[in-house]
């Protein structure tokens, strides 16, 4: 291989790319997060009702979830550094475009149409994918890394996105997304090479003798994607799987990602510091998902899932009965926190294991649609309880609850090897 094709670091140019990765799903996270802070000043410029201005948020996490699978068969054909680039152009130019906006269907447009489908391909499955292909060693452990970048988003442009809200309006916050997606754009491009043998490399952590999974051929994506999902939904892990992670987005980022700042809101409390909550429950899934992915590593995938959604759910039924001090507020943000997206590394063992090496992403962005369709049930519905009872209350209990389903129903997952789901050459 030429020498110019290769990279610096040996097989340690995996974590090169795992950082640049790191930094594409930061972006999708904040994109994702600033309808959350759209809601209030939105209603101020505008006059939209809530529950207008929550469709668009939910459409957003629907489509970003419904992309994903077709997204990891597309970077498993077309590519995983061109798929990337164009998601985050397409990012960057539908946030920008909203700058222009005056009807509420132009916020759904832009916000929930376009900017759904560019990030839905630099998502969990992104992730999952690149673990895959460039590491075989620490697997779990490399997944929680690179699922915490969606906290770490959350971490870093809340607060941030809150204050220029606040002091600014929301046109601002959507240029400001626009110009770190523009960014990030070139950025993919140079330091994402397609496979590690094309670089002359093996995945961190290979034997001498590893054989990477046969490529999907060019213009198979959709297809594969579809047939991928029919090996999978013959199986009772996977709609176990999918219920699990339906439940995981309705109790995550379409319930408390959307409506968190607002529900605060009704309750007094100012924007910048529910963001500030919402930046606390980041910066500590940072340490939860990354632990989840080392007992990932170690324990038993069902148990663990049961642990978060168990704990979650309980979290979720107390709140709304809270005082909302900063004091119970606070250990909330550090309990929840811990939790948030902790259940997605042994989501994808699980799914790995059952469905092999190639199909495994694709089946798990299956799931990951599952997830952004609960997402999208949560921030739709709980805007409309909102609007109907003029409280969060019943929006909390029954995320809660289901939570607690959730929990069970992981416990009845059987564990399968690869070798019992059967692959297409």
């Amino acid at each position: 291989m030429p020498a110019a094709s290769r990279r610096p670091f040996g097989q340690n140019y995996a974590f090169v790319v795992a950082g640049a990765i790191f930094l594409a799903l930061l972006a999708a996270a904040g994109l994702r997060a600033a309808p959350g802070v759209l809601i209030l000043p939105l209603e101020k410029a505008f006059h939209w009702d809530r529950a207008s201005i929550s469709t668009a948020a939910g459409v957003g996490i629907f489509l970003y979830g419904l992309t994903g699978p077709f997204a990891a068969a597309l970077m498993q054909s077309f590519g995983v550094r061109r798929t990337v680039t164009l998601a985050l152009l397409l990012m960057s130019v539908s946030t920008g475009l909203s700058a222009f906006m005056t009807a509420s269907w132009q916020y759904v447009a832009t916000w929930g149409v376009l900017a759904g489908l560019g990030s839905g391909a630099v998502a969990m499955v992104l992730g999952a994918t690149v673990v895959n292909r460039w590491f075989v060693a620490q697997r779990g452990l490399m997944l929680g890394l690179l699922t915490a970048s969606t906290a770490t988003g959350s971490l870093i442009f809340l607060p941030g996105m809150a204050f220029i809200a606040e002091h600014g309006g929301w046109k601002p916050v959507v240029i400001t997304v626009a110009l770190a997606c523009l960014i990030l754009a070139p950025v993919m491009w140079l330091l994402i090479p397609e496979r590690p043998a094309d670089v002359g490399l093996k995945p961190y952590g290979a034997p001498e003798d590893y054989v990477p999974p046969a490529p999907i051929h060019a213009g198979g994506a959709l297809t594969y994607a579809f047939g991928a999902l029919g090996r999978a939904a013959r199986t009772r892990t996977f709609w176990l799987l999918f219920l699990g992670f339906f439940i995981c987005g309705l109790t995550t980022n379409g319930l408390v990602g959307v409506h968190m700042i607002a529900f605060c809101g009704d309750r007094g409390l100012p924007e910048t510091r529910a963001a500030g909550l919402l930046a606390l429950m980041g910066l500590f899934d940072l340490f939860g998902t990354t632990a989840s992915g080392w007992l990932t590593d170690r324990y038993d995938s069902r148990k663990l899932l049961f642990m978060y959604y168990v704990l979650r759910g309980l979290s979720l039924i107390y709140l709304p009965f809270s005082d909302f001090s900063i004091v119970s507020l606070s250990a909330f943000a550090v309990f929840y926190g811990l939790d948030w997206i902790a259940t997605v590394p042994p989501t994808v063992r699980l799914a790995t294991e059952a469905f092999g090496e190639r199909d495994g992403p694709i089946v798990f962005g299956w799931i990951g649609a599952g997830h952004q369709l609960g997402a999208a049930t949560a921030a739709i519905g709980a805007g409309i309880l909102r609007a109907s009872q003029g409280q969060y209350v019943e929006a909390f209990i029954i995320a809660g609850s289901a939570g607690l389903v959730a929990g069970v129903a992981s416990l009845m997952i059987r564990r399968r090897t690869a070798a019992a789901v059967a692959v297409p050459a």
